[in-house]
């Protein structure tokens, strides 16, 4: 099977998760993918990603029939939001810094970490860019149309949220710097990943 049909497997997978999610989680830090079982459902900024993720590479798994991504890869994306970033630039070779992140750089479905500061809290891990927020790309099955999937808790509405990716770029605008903002991309197979190179790689 194709790359772009696997990858298309793993967006319609990421999208039936914000499909069923959107408007009904609410935000709580440090809450990971078990917090949609709570009641009312909660989940944090690394740990829908994660979900997001882990949920996209079994579908390519499924879809291939074969293994682009491995177990660890799989594993490797449940951590927080700095680590993961770290995790996802290691493997694909691939990071877009500041304001080289726009809509004709990003990957289908990038996954984006911002410097937004928080506290006490944020120095719960290391985290050598200080990464506190953590987004997904994922598109519309109907038409690949681009939002920003986001558990958010500093900014109305809280929650799970989604937005239009040109409209998520236009009102981070202010964190779209270097040292502030990175964009990775999950969805590199093994056998891509040594020569894949990006503009702002680093």
């Amino acid at each position: 099977m194709s790359e772009s049909a696997w990858l298309d497997a793993s967006g319609a997978a990421m999208w039936g998760l914000v499909d069923r999610h959107t408007g009904r989680v609410g935000y709580k830090g440090g809450v990971k993918a078990i917090g949609l079982a709570a009641d009312p459902p909660v989940i944090d900024c690394s740990g829908w990603v994660a979900l997001l993720l882990s949920t996209g590479m079994e579908a390519a798994n499924r879809a291939s029939g074969r293994t682009p991504f491995t177990d660890h890869d799989v594993a490797a994306v449940d951590t927080w939001s700095d680590r993961l970033i770290e995790e996802l630039a290691q493997r694909s070779g691939y990071i877009l810094e500041g304001d080289r992140i726009s809509l004709d750089t990003l990957p289908p479905y990038a996954t984006i970490g911002l410097r937004q500061g928080g506290g006490a809290w944020a120095k719960n891990h290391p985290r050598p860019r200080g990464i506190t927020h953590v987004v997904q790309i994922v598109r519309r099955p109907e038409d690949g149309a681009p939002f920003v999937s986001e558990a958010q808790g500093w900014s109305e509405p809280r929650g799970l949220r989604l937005m239009s990716l040109p409209a998520w770029l236009d009102v981070t605008r202010a964190y779209l710097k270097r040292g502030e903002a990175w964009a990775v991309n999950a969805f590199v197979e093994h056998g891509a990943r040594a020569g894949h190179t990006a503009t702002g790689m680093c």
